[in-house]
This record gives C-alpha cells, structure tokens and sequence, in this order.
C-alpha cells in the first residue's frame, strides 16, 4: 500500500535480454530473487490414526489441524501376537505401532506424518484398558479409588513423505493419584458412561477431573497424547513442532 502523499514510481528497467521479442529470458538476479520473497516449504500433514476426542482437541487446541483417519486394527489380536514377557510399556508401544502403519499404507495418509496412540492403566501389576461394561468400571473404580496407578500412553509415528517410510515411538507414563470415592460417587460417575469409553476407565479433562488428585508427570499423556514427547519424536524425524501449526 503507498502512503498518502506518496507517488508510485516507475519500476525497475526491463532486463535488455528481455525486452527484445524472441529473447531468452535471463536467469533471475539476485536481487529478482528477493523482490520475489522467501521461498515457501510446502505444509507439513498430520494424520491422526485415532477416533479419541480427546486426543484430537489436546492437538487442536497446541495448534495443530491433523486429519482424522482410524485404524482398523484388532487390538486383542495384536496383544495376543506380543511376547510373552511384554510390560505395559511394551504393550502399549506395541499397538499404537500397529496403528500407525495400518493407517500410513492407505493412500489417504501419503505424503504425511502419522500418529498412532494408545493407553493402558497399570494397576496392581496389571494393565486395564476400557471397561467392557458398567459393572467391570464399578468393580475398577472400587480397586482404584484413594491410591496410584500409572498410565501409560505409547506413541508411534510413520513418516511416508519419503520414497521409504521412517518410523520412532515411545512412551509417555504418568503417575496418577485417585481420590477417595464413596459408592454413591462410582455410581453416578459409571452412570455418565464415561468411563466406559476411555482407557483405565477415567478421564483428568472431563467429568472425572475432580476424583484425580494429583498426576506426576505429563497431564497430556494421561488425557491420550502427550505433546512433549510428540515434539521430541518429530524431531527424531527432523520435523519442528511448530512446522505443524496451522496457518
């Protein structure tokens, strides 16, 4: 825009070679090259391999706009392949794995980098993933409710920009301290039929906020995915973070 009381001025000469019909034009100077601004780097493309909400707005709301694409994976299958020795980490890893490279071979996910996730609560030595009904989350809370169990988050990304695919994971898990619900509280709380869509059948961003205590760790991991360690696998794969928001 020129300011008021300013005249646009005629701009600079033609190139001689270009000002003749027929001439070859002459490669840009250098000065061409800056008039013409930085050059662009295409976006980069985030697919999320996860139909969870809450994943989707954790990412959202750091500035990301991921596309949407779920997997199709038979998670108990895929448990049941696992070694023998697996550890909640391991199986964690091990699915969010299967995920990602379930989505990133359709042609929906080419050119893009995509992010498998999935999450386990370690209890007792054991791993609980969602409840299969409202009596096994009553059942869970009742263990849960007044002590600690971990959630465990594994994250794994396939980078199919490339002519060869490049892959890392890794696991974010968080220490979560319960409250100490009374029956009437697990009973109302399973009546909402939260928990029974969420792994270790609570949530810290919705209505279970207020029966978590206290996490030690990275909140984001226990809401699906943590963003730290997010940043930290994309630069494995010699991507920023902020290469990802939008806009």
């Amino acid at each position: 825009m020129v300011p008021p009381g300013w005249v646009r001025g005629p701009g600079p000469p033609a190139h001689p070679a270009q000002s003749r019909p027929g001439a070859t034009p002459a490669p840009p100077t250098r000065r061409d090259r800056r008039a013409a601004g930085p050059v662009v780097s295409p976006p980069v493309r985030l697919v999320l391999a996860s139909a969870s909400p809450a994943r989707l707005a954790t990412l959202r709301s750091a500035g990301f706009a991921p596309d949407v694409v779920v997997s199709d994976v038979d998670e108990a299958a895929a448990l049941e392949a696992a070694p023998g020795d697996a550890g909640p980490a391991d199986q964690v890893l091990l699915l969010s794995r299967a995920k990602a490279r379930d989505v990133a071979r359709r042609d929906t996910a080419r050119d893009a980098l995509v992010v498998g996730c999935d999450s386990m609560l370690e209890l007792d030595g054991a791993v609980h993933g969602k409840p299969a009904d409202a009596a096994e989350a009553v059942a869970r809370w009742r263990r849960m409710r007044g002590r600690s169990g971990v959630l465990h988050t594994g994250h794994w990304i396939v980078d199919t920009r490339g002519p060869e695919a490049r892959e890392t994971g890794g696991v974010s898990s968080t220490t979560v301290h319960f409250a100490d619900l009374s029956d009437a509280e697990i009973t109302a709380y399973v009546a909402t039929g939260e928990p029974l869509a969420v792994a270790g059948a609570f949530t810290v961003d919705g209505l279970g906020g207020p029966f978590v205590r206290r996490v030690e760790g990275d909140h984001h991991g226990v809401v699906g995915i943590s963003l730290p360690l997010l940043r930290e696998l994309l630069g494995e794969l010699g991507v920023q973070v902020t290469d990802l928001w939008r806009g």
